[in-house]
């Protein structure tokens, strides 16, 4: 009979972590990209007032990371949470979901 300790290292316990947790994917237009493997993604969200509850519009700046460099501005893009990689950068981009009509 062998029991797990709990102890990170210990054999038993490590065998069945495999599983990574869900991460957060965020769908949005592309502001910019004039840094090198990084773009900027707009994320345009309506939040119900709590009082009023009339339907607001927020905006939020992702800094993803675009390792290929193939986003350019105006694309639609999924991105999805990971580590930090910089001081301002926790996304990565997952993919390009519609491109910029030239």
């Amino acid at each position: 009979m062998s029991t797990s300790t709990g102890i990170p290292g210990d054999g038993a316990a490590a065998a069945g972590s495999t599983e990574r947790n869900d991460r957060k994917v965020m769908r949005g237009i592309v502001t910019s990209n004039k840094m090198q493997k990084t773009v900027v993604v707009q994320v345009d969200r309506k939040v119900k007032h709590p009082l009023y509850e009339k339907f607001i519009p927020r905006r939020t700046k992702l800094y993803a990371h675009d390792e290929k460099g193939e986003a350019k501005v105006g694309d639609i893009v999924e991105v999805v949470e990971t580590r930090p990689l910089s001081k301002l950068k926790n996304w990565r981009l997952l993919r390009i979901v519609q491109k910029a009509s030239q």
